[in-house]
């Protein structure tokens, strides 16, 4: 089975969509945590917390690249395949094919394990061929991101009226040989979801749900296909409980975050 072979049978299992971010910011972590790694021991307590409620779990490289944040985020992929969870590494890496075929490594199972990672296709094919020759792995490709400044170049019109992150679904489409290519489409531009969704059936990666106010309903009709793609929220899941006086309180309402994104998302499933 390929990666999003695995993740239709996540969703069934779990009746969920969500895609919890452990992105475990050092300047947002409970004060209660101790010990060697505590966005190990962060990360432990919000997949403990979530897990039932969740499709996958996606860590962001940004927020372990230091030799104790590498550790802690082997030890996250480790725990979260042993609880069923597929992981996505969020790095939105790109580069010229050697250094393409280094990064692709982390999906390696003696490298870093993770089961899909997301890729930018700027640099073109050849910079993702790496990925691509990975049947069993999936990527998703950056098409239409969240942040404002994604328009800078996405919305850009680059022939026939169209911009480019059209051409961007259009050719992530083209490269999917292997049935294991997604887009990375954000639930803050849902007149762009519907585009992407017009012209190409591949699950998406849907960010924006959560803490960016990304529109829901738009991220669930559009971001599935048959049934398959993930809606991501991090800060709004995983520092829920910010404020929580002890640890139990703390990871009870990353818990209810987690559970709460469920039935909404499954409002318009």
């Amino acid at each position: 089975m390929g990666f999003f072979a695995d993740l239709d049978a996540r969703i069934a299992a779990t009746d969920s969509v969500v895609s919890v971010g452990l992105d475990p910011d050092p300047r947002r972590l409970p004060p209660f945590l101790d010990g060697e790694l505590p966005r190990w021991q962060f990360n432990r307590r919000v997949i403990d917390a979530t897990h039932e409620h969740a499709a996958c779990v996606k860590p962001n490289a940004a927020f372990y690249e230091d030799p104790d944040g590498w550790r802690a985020l082997r030890e996250t992929v480790a725990y979260a395949h042993g609880k069923g969870l597929p992981v996505v590494l969020d790095g939105k890496r790109g580069d010229v094919g050697h250094t393409a075929r280094r990064y692709a490594d982390l999906l390696a199972d003696d490298g870093l394990g993770a089961d899909a990672m997301t890729v930018t296709p700027y640099l073109g094919r050849d910079a993702l061929e790496p990925y691509l020759s990975m049947p069993g792995k999936g990527l998703f490709v950056l098409c239409r991101t969240s942040n404002p400044g994604g328009a800078d170049f996405q919305d850009l019109e680059v022939g026939n009226g169209k911009p480019l992150y059209e051409f961007v679904a259009q050719r992530a489409a083209e490269w999917n040989e292997h049935d294991n290519v997604g887009l990375v489409v954000s639930a803050t531009a849902p007149a762009e979801l519907e585009a992407v969704r017009n012209l190409v059936q591949l699950p998406f990666l849907v960010p924006g749900v959560g803490a960016q106010g990304g529109d829901a309903e738009a991220a669930v009709e559009y971001g599935l296909a048959d049934g398959v793609g993930i809606v991501n929220s991090s800060r709004g899941i995983i520092f829920a409980g910010e404020g929580a006086e002890t640890a139990e309180e703390y990871f009870s309402a990353v818990g209810t975050a987690a559970k709460r994104l469920k039935r909404r998302l499954n409002q318009y499933r």
